[in-house]
């Protein structure tokens, strides 16, 4: 299946990407935990088919530490005993906040109460704005068939120990917060943006102007020319 589209070579889709990041940096930067926003991310990412997403959450969630017990057992939460009451009550938001349509009076009254019993109005903020921004993620993927499996011998993440010197120079990332795979392959704009910041990038900050608004990562890919997402910021 070949991509139908590319967003990443549209100046409309580029500008809405970049905002896209922004309201993702707010969600990554919320009390809500990170492990339950990989979780809820990747549940709703398989509900909805985002090969791309599943893929990408997949391996932020195991980069931040994630067993591949919790991994394999996402999708069938309710028959697992691997999960707390906390992370049950978010999957069972990311479910039926997903799938609206099945259900006529949407999220029900009894998950709603769960949500309510272990996260604060911050959290339950950001969990709310989590579904609704992997949602639109997964649908801007899906839509343009962007193709799934973030690998690439071309792209070397840099670890936060690297230097700048080592890993070549520094290409800022369009996307705060997102996959540690190749841009190459698809640009890859993190939690919230249709693609939520590996553990891999470096952030740091453009000009006073902009750092209040957002934290650009940097990555070390070598794909050169090729990597779609080193345009973006230009």
């Amino acid at each position: 299946m070949d991509t139908r589209f590319n967003m990443f070579d549209n100046e409309i889709a580029v500008k809405f990407f970049k905002r896209f990041a922004n309201a993702g940096m707010v969600i990554q930067q919320s009390p809500l935990p990170k492990s339950t926003q990989e979780l809820v991310s990747l549940r709703a990412s398989q509900i909805n088919g985002c090969g791309w997403c599943i893929d990408m959450h997949t391996k932020e969630a195991a980069a931040a530490g994630e067993t591949s017990v919790r991994l394999n057992l996402v999708a069938a939460w309710r028959e697992s005993t691997v999960f707390t009451e906390a992370e049950q009550a978010a999957l069972a938001l990311a479910e039926e906040g997903t799938r609206l349509a099945d259900a006529h009076q949407g999220v029900s009254d009894e998950t709603w109460a769960q949500v309510r019993k272990h996260y604060d109005d911050d959290q339950i903020a950001a969990l709310i704005s989590l579904v609704a921004l992997i949602n639109a993620a997964n649908r801007l993927a899906v839509i343009v068939h962007q193709k799934g499996v973030l690998t690439s011998p071309a792209c070397s993440p840099r670890s936060t120990t690297d230097s700048p010197t080592e890993a070549g120079p520094a290409q800022d990332h369009p996307i705060p917060g997102r996959a540690r795979a190749c841009p190459s392959v698809g640009a890859s704009p993190r939690y919230g943006s249709p693609w939520p910041t590996p553990s891999g990038w470096r952030t740091r900050r453009r000009r006073p102007r902009s750092a209040s608004l957002v934290r650009p990562i940097s990555c070390s890919c070598r794909a050169g020319s090729d990597c779609l997402s080193r345009s973006l910021w230009t």
